[in-house]
């Protein structure tokens, strides 16, 4: 089946589907797309599924306690995670009306700790390839960690599939759980760079890891209001940013390192904003965000002409116009340039469960830090 795959590849397009259950741990989103992993010959429908209630504060809980692999509800809520990504390709497939070639499940992250060579990405890729009938590439980050990379951010490289046509240098800044910026330049600095197979890399590319983006102010909002986002940046837009505690959020060594550079979730602190009101704490975690993204861009080699944001904290107004403001650089969502800023990690992963089967890259030393282009997933196959 592997050969037949790579076979397919190499003669045309893949139909695929990518899944991702990001950070603000809400659901399932599902997308279809048609690629040989290098470009994209055609984006399909999506499908969004959320997580029931009940099922995401368990999986909320498990998260922030920051369990072992022993934890005794791992095995349950990976099973029940699982099921619920064979759900949304599902309905899917329902709506194509046929079944795709592969599937590239991202899982969900429980941690991420790169300088310990750990990173577990929940969910299980033969529960899956056995639910749909279809062969899965799964656990896309282990092997780059394993070998002293980050892990990530792996969408730069999707970023620069899509972006062939736009003018350089271009940021795309991803406002998810956390938030990562991708620089793309010109062209190659220095050395002509070639991946394993000898395809040349296009473009100067930079990418990692800003700050937080949506997870803490989604905890925050969750804690004190019971709602799980501030909606339309209503309650940054109504409190004041508290200098001191900010100050102290910013100096975090992690703002100062150079990339490449990766976070965890749960890095920062927010019990440094214990005993601010709702509306002061969302409007301070709002200009945290913003003023990592303003630092983040003096470690790229220039200015970019733009920041093309994707990830949920595109549609928080407050958010955007901090991070224009405090970088001086014109923003804009990615619909903009034509993407599906809801959906672009899901295609992403799409695209790399593409790469595998064609024997290509995901990672690159300029993003992760890998020593050397490596390739990212594991495939299975239905028994």
């Amino acid at each position: 089946m592997a050969a037949e795959l790579k076979k397919l590849a190499e003669n045309r397009p893949l139909r695929v589907v990518g899944l991702m259950s990001g950070t603000s741990m809400d659901g399932v989103d599902a997308a279809w797309v048609e690629t040989n992993g290098e470009t994209v010959a055609t984006f399909g429908p999506s499908h969004a599924l959320s997580y029931p209630s009940a099922f995401r504060a368990r999986l909320h809980k498990f998260v922030s306690s920051v369990p072992d692999k022993d934890h005794g509800d791992a095995a349950a809520l990976d099973a029940e995670l699982t099921d619920f990504h064979a759900a949304a390709v599902k309905a899917l497939i329902a709506e194509v009306g046929a079944a795709p070639d592969l599937v590239g499940f991202h899982g969900q992250t429980i941690w991420h700790r790169p300088h310990a060579r750990q990173t577990w990405q929940m969910g299980d890729g033969q529960r899956l390839a056995q639910a749909l009938n279809v062969p899965v590439v799964y656990d896309f980050r282990s092997n780059d960690v394993a070998h002293g990379g980050q892990g990530a951010p792996l969408l730069p490289l999707f970023h620069v599939a899509l972006a062939s046509a736009l003018p350089k240098p271009l940021g795309v800044l991803n406002i998810g759980g956390v938030s990562n910026v991708t620089w793309i330049g010109e062209k190659v600095i220095g050395e002509k760079k070639t991946d394993v197979n000898g395809h040349a890399f296009p473009f100067a590319i930079l990418g990692f890891d800003t700050g937080p983006g949506n997870a803490m102010m989604d905890d925050w909002m969750l804690k004190h209001t019971g709602r799980a986002m501030d909606e339309n940046g209503a309650m940054a837009r109504a409190g004041s940013v508290d200098a001191t505690r900010l100050a102290k959020l910013m100096a975090s060594p992690f703002i100062r390192e150079a990339p490449p550079k990766s976070l965890d979730r749960l890095a920062f602190d927010a019990s440094v904003l214990d005993g601010l009101s709702v509306a002061d704490g969302a409007a301070t975690m709002a200009e945290f965000t913003a003023a990592t993204v303003a630092a983040a861009l003096a470690h790229c080699p220039s200015p970019p002409h733009q920041l093309l944001v994707t990830g949920g904290g595109r549609h928080n107004p407050v958010l955007m116009e901090r991070v224009a403001a405090l970088t001086r650089i014109p923003v804009a969502p990615v619909e903009a340039a034509g993407w599906n800023g809801d959906m672009m990690e899901a295609q992403g992963f799409a695209y790399f469960a593409a790469r595998l089967v064609r024997g290509l890259p995901l990672t690159y030393p300029d993003v992760t830090g890998a020593p050397t282009p490596l390739p990212g997933g594991v495939l299975v196959h239905p028994r």
